[in-house]
């Protein structure tokens, strides 16, 4: 028997105040340890790929779709099945066509009670994995009872045929049929996915990054992992002056500048005016925005947005500085190029050698103390940081990826992390010195993750809140940033430097030796998972299948999901994202094409064209008991059996 103390068992006595009660609970938790595992699903480095990302979402990588075959791959073609599918994804915009190609009200009658019989069939199979109470929870309010009614309903049951009958033509007799398919949908939607993983980077490069936050707000089950992008966001909202000017770098380089001023309700015209009249006679050639769509903007707009672009790398620059030189623990003085240029002859000298830069202008910088930022530039800046911090929808994202974030997670034996681990060269953890002392492995993940969430609260203006907001702009680009993960970040060289050389990031040692799967091991035991039925998932480095890479590293104990959701990528990687899904039967990698349009696939009912491989098949099919979820289960349980003893012992009196 558990040895609890006295106090607890008064809490569950509290709860489960007889011998009935607490014997339904332990009935209940026991046949729910019974049910299949729920299907986890795992995306990584969205980058703001909204339409996408929602796709993916919304038909699971392929989860709804197999029940869909489940049910009906004997009794309907592949094109009704197609056509079924694209209805659970898109709803509503399927219903207006399916209505405008109708000729008459009989047709579409007919076509109602089709259609609702088979999304009662999918959903069937979609709940079967939950208990009927969970189920219950998960139903759209309105159709509750009905939907509840529908899918209890069991082919053998002669007398309540006519009943089911009845429901479903009276739902479309009084006109709901297409809010009671709508609900449906989005039931089947909810059911296909238990838990939802996001392995970091939602921010950045595409547009819709502020709408698919909204997306994972609605979500019934999701935990992310912070990513490098994510962290400067997260630093910005806290009033980062160094993330903020990377954020609209970032922005104004991918012409995004919608996200900040659109959807975020930040203006950026003081750095827009500032840009114009410091840069007016300057074509800033060398920051002329990537993706910009000739066709929608005029050369005016072309011109603003590249002048933004300079102007703001330019006080980037001048504020990391002031960051380097705050922490030396950093060591990053390498990141410290302005003072190395000749203004007058626009020659940069690095590590002996010297380079012509191919922008020479620099009319803020004083070359006697070149990391000031001009009274101007400070005026803009502290407007902008005035603006990030009080913008309430960015405030609300942020929260949410605080409160449902994290470093690293581990959730029924997988370690997720975004990033990497630093390393040595002979496979050691790094020590970091970092907050005033050494820290590697697990104890650094855990140190960095206490001091973003306490970082995250802090009153601004004191030393505690700066000390927040430049540990953020580490995390996004330092040297031994688990999330960052290269030798440094060549920003300056990227703009100001022909030779390539000079781009290199070098990949943390992690990366090279990760692929080994004793260090795979020995990183899962670093973080107190058995390795034998243990993975690691990462994301933030594309992994390039044309050039032969493989996203299934260490003997099958590393996956790299980041297969280039984001559009920028796909010409290198060859796809358009990896997806990870756990389900019952094992472990199975999807990846993706690219998706043209949510028109197209609605439309021409297309879904994005994904392959599927089996990783790893459980040898027993896995059961809530088998998952972290079962453990808490059974030590409830446990608790459970315990106070009933003390029921029966006399040591606590039952309540009537």
């Amino acid at each position: 028997m558990k040895n609890l103390d006295l106090k607890y068992l008064n809490l569950l006595h509290m709860r489960y105040g007889n011998i009935r009660k607490a014997s339904e609970a332990v009935i209940n938790l026991s046949a729910l340890l019974n049910l299949p595992k729920g299907t986890e699903h795992f995306l990584s480095d969205i980058h703001g790929e909204y339409e996408s990302f929602t796709h993916i979402l919304k038909n699971g990588s392929g989860v709804i779709k197999s029940k869909i075959d489940m049910v009906f791959e004997g009794t309907l073609p592949d094109s009704e099945r197609k056509s079924l599918a694209t209805l659970i994804y898109y709803p509503e915009e399927k219903l207006e066509l399916v209505k405008n190609s109708m000729e008459s009200l009989s047709e579409l009658d007919e076509w109602y009670m089709l259609t609702l019989h088979r999304l009662i069939e999918v959903c069937k199979v979609s709940a079967s994995k939950y208990t009927r109470a969970e189920v219950r929870k998960a139903l759209p309010e309105g159709f509750d009872y009905i939907i509840d009614e529908l899918l209890h309903t069991q082919d053998y049951e002669i007398d309540k045929n006519e009943y089911y009958k009845q429901i479903v033509s009276t739902i479309i007799r009084i006109g709901r049929a297409d809010a009671f398919i709508i609900a449906m949908a989005e039931l089947i939607q909810r059911l296909a996915i238990a838990r939802l993983h996001i392995i970091g980077d939602i921010y950045d490069r595409g547009p819709g990054a502020p709408v698919i936050m909204d997306t994972l707000m609605r979500h019934h089950s999701v935990d992310i992992q912070w990513g490098n992008h994510d962290i400067e966001w997260l630093g910005a909202s806290i009033g980062s002056r160094a993330c903020i000017a990377n954020v609209i770098r970032l922005s104004s380089r991918y012409d995004n500048m919608n996200t900040i001023e659109g959807d975020y309700g930040i203006s950026i015209r003081p750095l827009a005016v500032f840009a114009m009249e410091t840069y007016a006679d300057d074509d800033c050639s060398v920051f002329i925005p990537r993706h910009l769509e000739v066709n929608e903007y005029s050369k005016h707009d072309e011109k603003l947005i590249s002048k933004i672009h300079k102007a703001v790398t330019v006080i980037q620059f001048k504020l990391e500085g002031e960051i380097i030189k705050r922490h030396p623990e950093y060591k990053m003085d390498d990141r410290l190029l302005l003072d190395k240029i000749d203004y007058e002859t626009g020659i940069i000298k690095i590590n002996g050698k010297e380079y012509e830069l191919t922008d020479k202008n620099f009319p803020t910088v004083d070359p006697k103390d070149p990391y000031r930022l001009s009274d101007a530039e400070r005026e803009v800046m502290d407007r902008l940081r005035a603006a990030f911090m009080s913008s309430e929808r960015l405030k609300t994202h942020m929260r949410f990826m605080c409160d449902r974030g994290s470093l690293y997670n581990k959730y029924n034996s997988n370690l997720m992390f975004h990033g990497s681990i630093p390393m040595t060269e002979d496979g050691k953890f790094e020590k970091v010195r970092l907050f005033g002392k050494p820290l590697s492995g697990k104890a650094l993940f855990d140190e960095i993750d206490l001091r973003v969430r306490n970082g995250f609260k802090t009153k601004d203006g004191t030393k505690e809140h700066t000390e927040a907001e430049d540990l953020m702009w580490y995390l996004w680009c330092g040297a031994k940033s688990p999330l960052f993960g290269k030798d440094r970040i060549a920003t300056f060289e990227s703009y100001f430097i022909a030779d390539k050389e000079l781009h290199k990031e070098n990949k943390n040692p992690y990366y090279k030796l990760v692929a080994k799967r004793e260090t795979a091991v020995m990183i899962l035991k670093e973080f107190g998972l058995r390795p034998a039925d243990s993975h690691i998932i990462n994301g933030h480095v594309p992994v390039e299948i044309r050039k032969g890479q493989s996203p299934i590293r260490a003997g099958g104990k590393l996956f790299v999901i980041d297969g280039g959701l984001s559009k920028g990528y796909q010409p290198k990687t060859g796809i358009a994202g990896y997806t990870l899904l756990y389900n019952s039967h094992g472990l199975i990698l999807v990846s993706h094409e690219p998706f043209e349009s949510k028109e197209k696939a609605v439309r021409e009912e297309i879904d994005i064209h994904s392959k599927t491989v089996v990783l790893e098949r459980a040898g027993k099919r896995k059961m809530v008991a088998d998952t972290d979820r079962g453990a808490d289960i059974k030590d409830r349980i446990e608790e459970l059996e315990t106070l009933l003893a003390a029921y029966r012992s006399g040591t606590l009196k039952p309540k009537p």
